[in-house]
């Protein structure tokens, strides 16, 4: 007897699901895990500050770059197929990224694992979809899918500190192969296949012309942050300003756009849009620095680490649930621009924690920051899907996918970039006067340098060390804290003004009528 008799959908599709859900909750473990192995990695291979922020960007920098592009191409060989190429190349990549022997290597397993994680994301999506024709059916299924993703960011941290304290860093990679080899065994018995006859070709200039666009102005940023105004990042930025500009002329001649810009032209899709970037920037900066300091300032193990984070992701999750309730009652602006007044509030206890003492305050600051932001972030895809043609629904859906990750990777590198910028400039003015210059210059690198440096110097020196890294590390963290509380109100205000008479969020839009019937598998 099928679990759900209304509506076409029946037992197999809700069994399909939550295989879907599998790479889902991977996908979001993989990036909550990581920022606590982040210090660990970091002493055993050696790496410095700028080598840890492209290890941790590098994987949803090459996630948000290659998402639109891996729609269109699981649209042309099938969604069910690419689903399956990315969960086998995933897991091979997650194995090669366990057991790197260098910084420069868990780099490119790192990129590797944001290409196969690209082909996962808009595949169940979009198999979502297929397998939940009914309007609302299918928003429930996407509650679902979303509820699993928040999930994986909640238990990451406890399961990473689990497998950290007991295992070595590469445990934290591993995670997600045996999810991955499950998905590979009952995916192509539960899960429909589905082609596009008519998807447009895919345009590879455009995909190259995309990252060129976006990695040099990454690399700049974070090479202008740590080393000051060098001509070298100067000229990646206007590199990639210049790729990006032609980018946008591409698309706009293109029949078959690799990302269709009309989009923009609507005012709800664009500030749901940007809202959701912006707060995942802020989200994602705060977060990095907020972890590094349980653990380096707070000295904290990896599995306190972890249930501390703990209940900021208990929030994001509750909160989520909770934003469509009120937005039945109360238009989704209002609801949405108290969530960023209450993130703000969040992030301005941020900047009164000190570097003795601060644990409280932190972790009251991240529930109310991530509590917070679920309201607006788990309202905006259906305003960005309302906003957006039926025909365009899945375009529109594939964009704020990439916005979203881009927006995390941006977070990390500028924001991260910021912070260390900070501890750099107030660190050598507070270093024991005694402190060999060796040990100053390591120390300087970074507060996990500056942690493994004051363990090989005499007691009382290193404790000297520690307190000044761990004083302006904390320094760098307000700073990040402060401008986050801005950019949140500004877009509170922004919300209000904008979207003040935009209509209740309705259930998805359904896929385009002109789909074909799907074959493989039944979905009922």
């Amino acid at each position: 007897m099928d679990i759900i008799k209304a509506g076409r959908t029946g037992r197999r599709a809700w069994i399909g699901l939550a295989v879907l859900a599998l790479p889902t909750m991977v996908l979001s473990l993989d990036i909550s895990v990581l920022y606590l192995a982040l210090p660990w990695l970091s002493t055993d291979l050696g790496a410095d500050t700028t080598e840890q922020l492209w290890i941790m960007d590098i994987y949803t920098f090459m996630l948000a770059g290659f998402l639109v592009t891996m729609g269109t191409l699981g649209d042309r060989i099938g969604r069910r197929r690419l689903l399956l190429i990315g969960a086998g190349a995933f897991g091979v990549a997650s194995v090669l990224a366990a057991y790197s022997t260098s910084p420069e290597m868990l780099i490119a397993t790192r990129a590797l694992l944001g290409i196969a994680g690209a082909t996962l994301m808009p595949s169940t999506m979009a198999l979502i979809r297929n397998l939940f024709p009914d309007p609302k059916q299918m928003g429930l299924a996407i509650g679902v899918w979303f509820s699993c993703f928040m999930g994986g960011m909640a238990l990451g941290p406890l399961v990473g500190g689990i497998l950290l304290q007991s295992f070595w860093w590469g445990s934290a990679f591993l995670l997600g192969v045996p999810f991955m080899a499950l998905l590979l065994v009952v995916g192509p018995k539960l899960l429909p296949e589905y082609r596009d006859p008519a998807a447009g070709r895919l345009d590879l200039t455009s995909v190259a012309l995309s990252l060129a666009a976006i990695l040099p102005v990454i690399y700049g940023i974070k090479e202008l942050a740590r080393n000051g105004w060098q001509p070298l990042p100067v000229v990646a930025i206007a590199a990639g300003v210049t790729f990006a500009v032609l980018f946008t002329r591409r698309q706009r001649r293109l029949a078959n756009p690799l990302l269709d810009l009309r989009l923009f032209a609507d005012r709800t899709f664009s500030t749901a849009m940007g809202t959701a970037v912006f707060a995942g920037v802020v989200m994602a900066g705060t977060t990095l620095l907020s972890t590094l300091f349980l653990q380096s300032v707070e000295g904290l193990s990896p599995l306190s680490a972890g249930l501390w984070l703990l209940p900021q992701n208990v929030a994001m999750v509750a909160c989520s649930l909770l934003a469509p309730v009120l937005a039945r009652r109360i238009r989704p602006a209002y609801v949405m621009a108290a969530g960023l007044t209450i993130g703000s509030a969040g992030l301005l206890l941020h900047t009164q924690v000190g570097s003795t003492g601060g644990l409280v305050p932190l972790v009251v600051g991240l529930v109310l920051a991530s509590g917070g932001i679920a309201f607006p972030m788990s309202l905006t895809m259906n305003l960005i899907l309302g906003s957006a043609p039926p025909e365009k629904a899945g375009s529109a859906a594939s964009i704020s996918e990439t916005s979203g990750e881009l927006g995390v990777a941006l977070g990390v590198a500028v924001l991260g970039s910021l912070g260390t910028l900070v501890y750099r400039t107030q660190l050598p003015g507070s270093l024991p006067a005694d402190l060999p210059a060796e040990a100053a210059s390591k120390a300087t690198e970074s507060i996990t340098s500056a942690v493994a440096t004051a363990q090989q110097l005499p007691a009382a020196l290193g404790a000297d060390l520690l307190d000044a890294a761990r004083t302006a590390y904390t320094s760098g963290l307000n700073t990040v804290a402060a401008i986050g509380a801005v950019v949140f109100l500004t877009l509170a205000a922004l919300t209000i003004a904008l979207l003040r008479n935009t209509d209740r969020p309705t259930a998805p839009a359904p896929a385009p009528a002109r789909e074909p019937a799907l074959a493989g598998a039944d979905s009922r």
